[in-house]
């Protein structure tokens, strides 16, 4: 395991399997707290196919994963900046060749995997940078404001052989009427990427938005890889 900072992210590669000198993929996951390492243990109890994970933390969760403004969803809440445009740049700019630079390495490919709103975030960022070749995103906020316009007046950057998403099936039970509309809002998405030909899997886990998080990241890491 290999941690450094890039400005004030902190990055967490667990990269055991590089001394079995072979090629392999990177997930790059942005992490709402922790350094990955539960993930990266689901993954191992899983069986995924051998990867090399780059765990990203210390992210302005509401600001930076977020594609414009958007109002808070509750009174106690601050506002939703908008500001992923700026950190996917910080991102393919900076965090990226860092990556490449300490491992020494260049992966096969990169896949990019988020839960909550950096699921969302990971949709977006097929949109903005030619990166990503698999995406993995978990209860992904599909829920924010005009981000479903947004997908279907846009084409991807990226060239997405592969995606992956997951829905608690318990979501749409939410108190709160715009969060309820996950699960609508989630299979349209879905339904919309099957007519752009992108070969995509979607599947319902057991219980609400916080129940089981690395595990249900972990599936789609072995579904895809």
């Amino acid at each position: 395991m290999i941690n450094f900072k890039v400005g004030e992210k902190t990055i967490t590669i667990f990269d055991e399997k590089l001394k079995e000198n072979k090629k392999m993929p990177i997930v790059i996951y942005n992490s709402f707290d922790g350094n990955g390492k539960e993930l990266w243990d689901k993954c191992i109890e899983l069986g995924c196919n051998d990867f090399i994970l780059v765990n990203i933390s210390n992210i302005n969760w509401n600001d930076e994963m977020t594609p414009w403004k958007c109002d808070p969803l509750y009174k106690s809440d601050t506002e939703y900046k908008g500001n992923a445009d700026e950190y996917l740049i910080e991102l393919t700019n900076n965090i990226i060749p860092n990556i490449e630079q300490i491992l020494n390495y260049k992966p096969t490919y990169y896949a990019i995997a988020g839960y909550s709103l950096a699921g969302l975030f990971a949709i977006y960022s097929i949109y903005k940078v030619n990166i990503f070749k698999m995406v993995i995103s978990g209860s992904g906020s599909f829920w924010y404001s005009n981000f479903l316009e947004y997908i279907k007046k846009n084409k991807p950057i990226s060239k997405v052989e592969k995606m992956y998403i997951s829905l608690g099936d318990k979501e749409k039970e939410s108190k709160n009427k715009i969060l309820s509309t996950v699960e609508e809002k989630t299979i349209e998405l879905v339904e919309f990427f099957k007519t752009e030909n992108i070969n995509i899997k979607f599947e319902f886990n057991e219980g609400n938005h916080f129940k089981d998080s690395y595990l249900r990241i972990a599936k789609g890491v072995k579904e895809l890889l």
